[in-house]
């Protein structure tokens, strides 16, 4: 590459001009040369100044084509104040130091060449033609904000997933990194089809699991449909809601999910009574037209509370429901009964026991709505808290000044109890089916006993003060044995099947109890029916949560969920694994579950309550009047005329009581019946006995038909 002439000169003058500023003022101090130095740089000075005032272009480089001069003045200057060359060669050193800068500077040739010609005849560069710059389609000059050009640009990047545009991205409030995306298809018209989480994700580095996708309705000057779409993309929210989720997140994520215990739920709220020590977690389902579907241990393990029946209950209420958390089993408590919790409301309503809630349950000792008597039905293994709640309610209908009768199969403590405060009580088979003999004729005599007012006979009006005679409820305990009796279980049955059916209208009630409400163990359909329509059937427990929820369905019309009612309390301590490697015994810390039942309510709602207590080994008398309500001497006097008012207690049945007494030829079989017919149920001779023509003109239900085939095959 040649060198221009102009630089080759100028780089001459530098290098001849260095020696002579280094030397001249050292050997010839008052040399012309210093002068000529010198006033060449005060030139160059004023033209400095002159170039800094100027208001023309090009004042820089007027200024750099002056400087040599002025730097050769410094030089010439300084190399004359020191001592011979100066420490070091010091002047040698600015001299040449001055001449390799203007060399390498070259202010005259090159800031004066912008007059002339190129220095060298090489070709002018050919600029390149300029490429039209096509608009990105994910990028529109729409006037967007940084956020929503940065997510167009990495959506870009990605392909435009599924054929969309981000129309606009909006950051969460509080959230660093959180945002959400609306998303429109690129061509007007067609759908968004084949967009998924894990697309987004991957656009913008993100789990899939941290992406959601909603439709979007349509808005004031934005259309909505199938053309747009919704992406909240929201990894530092789940961050925070996989370790510390709220009570609404932790709902939706492990409560309301396909696979939760709560499918298709929402948490209204969460509330807490310390005061009782209990929980409270109100939900309804998203959809009001579906039913909770509630797996109860499910939702304890979601929600991190002890998997017990005796501390966590759930309450439906339609589309809504309740889960009740206690610290301590709430029916665990003891509720005393009093007079005045058992003193009946003018609709012959009153509290039979409480709820897990603290809410009082009541029940009836007539139909007020009807105008009727009520039945009563009562289910429960041994123990399980029957006898208790006769007592409540024989209390209630007592102070309602009703006449009582009970009868059991066997005789125990509390019975003989009982039977000190009400009209009458006995206990064995025979002394059932005499109650229930006498029962069934007062239906005959009040039919046509006449009423004071007018002297005409009327149906019972529960409440009537006009009314000649008292509301009658008969108690039936075991009756389901009772009914299966060798000698008078087919008469017990046949008349408390016709007392429910009739008796209502005369002012009696019918209130069984046993261990089974099935037609298999005494009960028929009719009798069902009329018990359930006309009562509020308590059942104990049942000996297993399946049994007692197989009882109370089978005393609803229109099942709902059952609560359960397990056989003891005990509440979960530690871990049954960890004792298990140990070799450790499970602790025993069990609370008897008697007095806990199920009680179903007119709209045919079960509710699990506790039954108030009435302690027998003290005076019973606090809850029940102080004078024991009989029938009339009418109603007496009517049933001695037929037979049926004297002392049932008698162990043999009297002649022609339950069976026709035999003409004089047939004395043998006379003594058969008689022997067969005692109160003990002795067995075969009394079947065989029955049996024969007076067995064919008895049959009148499929079950007599059983028995009589029975007989039959026994002779």
């Amino acid at each position: 590459m040649s060198t221009p002439r102009s630089v080759a000169l100028e780089r001459l003058a530098y290098t001849l001009a260095a020696p002579v500023l280094a030397v001249a003022p050292n050997v010839y101090p008052d040399s012309p040369v210093n002068t000529v130095v010198q006033l060449a740089g005060a030139a160059g000075i004023g033209g400095w100044i002159l170039a800094g005032k100027s208001d023309e272009p090009g004042a820089g480089r007027k200024i750099l084509r002056w400087t040599p001069l002025v730097l050769a003045a410094a030089v010439d200057i300084a190399a004359g104040h020191t001592s011979g060359f100066g420490p070091y060669w010091l002047d040698g050193l600015l001299a040449a130091t001055w001449a390799a800068a203007g060399s390498f500077v070259l202010p005259f040739s090159r800031h004066a060449r912008r007059n002339h010609r190129p220095a060298l005849a090489a070709p002018a560069p050919q600029p390149a033609p300029a490429v039209a710059v096509e608009p990105s389609p994910a990028m529109p000059d729409d006037g967007a904000d940084m956020l929503t050009r940065e997510a167009r640009m990495m959506w870009e990047r990605a392909g435009m997933p599924a054929r969309t545009h981000v129309v606009k991205a909006t950051r969460i409030p509080g959230m660093r990194h959180d945002m959400i995306l609306l998303l429109r298809a690129s061509e007007t018209g067609r759908p968004i089809t084949g967009l998924s989480p894990e697309a987004v994700g991957a656009a913008f580095a993100v789990p899939a699991s941290d992406v959601v996708l909603a439709d979007i309705p349509a808005q004031p000057g934005r259309q909505g449909g199938p053309g747009w779409m919704e992406a909240r993309i929201t990894p530092e929210a789940n961050a925070r809601r996989r370790t510390k989720p709220t009570d609404q997140e932790r709902w939706i994520d492990r409560v309301a999910g396909p696979k939760g215990g709560a499918p298709g739920s929402e948490l209204v709220h969460k509330t807490r009574d310390d005061e009782r020590g209990v929980t409270f977690y109100r939900a309804k389902m998203s959809d009001s037209t579906e039913s909770p579907r509630i797996d109860l241990p499910k939702v304890c393990r979601a929600l991190d509370l002890p998997e017990d029946d005796s501390c966590v209950f759930v309450l439906i209420d339609g589309a809504e429901f309740l889960i009740s958390a206690f610290d301590t089993p709430p029916l665990s408590a003891i509720f005393p009964a009093t007079r005045e919790l058992l003193t009946p409301d003018a609709k012959g309503m009153y509290v039979c026991g409480f709820t897990i809630t603290g809410q009082p349950v009541k029940t009836m000792v007539y139909q007020h709505d009807k105008n009727a008597a009520a039945h009563g039905l009562t289910l429960g293994v041994s123990r399980s808290g029957k006898t208790q709640f006769f007592a409540v309610n024989m209390a209630a209908q007592s102070l309602d000044g009703q006449v009582v009768w009970l009868s059991t199969v066997r005789k125990d403590e509390k019975t003989t109890v009982l039977g000190r405060y009400i009209d009458r009580q006995g206990s064995n088979a025979l002394w059932m089916a005499r109650q229930l003999r006498a029962a069934k004729a007062l239906c005959e005599i009040r039919a046509d006993m006449p009423w004071p007012h007018d002297g005409q006979p009327h149906d019972y009006k529960p409440g009537d003060p006009r009314c000649p005679y008292r509301q009658l409820n008969v108690y039936a305990d075991e009756f389901m044995t009772a009914a299966q009796d060798g000698d008078f279980g087919e008469f017990i049955q046949k008349d408390g099947e016709d007392l429910t059916v009739t008796g209502l209208k005369y002012g009696i009630g019918f209130n069984p109890a046993g261990q089974s409400p099935f037609a298999h163990n005494g009960f028929s359909t009719e009798m069902k029916d009329n018990l359930r329509q006309n009562s509020r059937p308590v059942i104990f427990n049942m000996g297993s949560p399946g049994a007692t929820r197989k009882a109370a369905e089978g005393t609803m019309e229109n099942p709902y969920d059952v609560p359960t009612i397990p056989a003891r309390y005990s509440r979960s301590e530690g871990s049954a694994i960890e004792r298990a490697i140990k070799g450790e015994a499970d602790p025993e810390n069990g609370v008897s579950t008697g007095g806990v039942a199920v009680i179903v309510l007119d709209n045919g709602r079960a509710v699990l309550m506790r039954s108030l207590y009435a302690d027998f080994d003290t005076d019973l008398a606090e809850l029940f009047p102080d004078e024991v309500n009989r029938l009339t001497d009418y109603e007496i006097s009517e049933l001695d005329k037929r037979g049926l008012w004297f002392d049932w207690n008698e162990p043999e049945p009297r002649p022609g009581e339950f069976w026709p007494e035999p003409d004089e030829d047939d004395e043998g079989e006379s003594r058969s019946r008689r022997r067969g017919g005692g109160g003990g149920g002795k067995g075969g001779s009394g079947r065989g006995s029955k049996s024969g023509g007076r067995r064919s003109e008895q049959v009148a239900s499929p079950r007599q038909a059983l028995e009589a085939i029975k007989s039959l095959t026994d002779a």
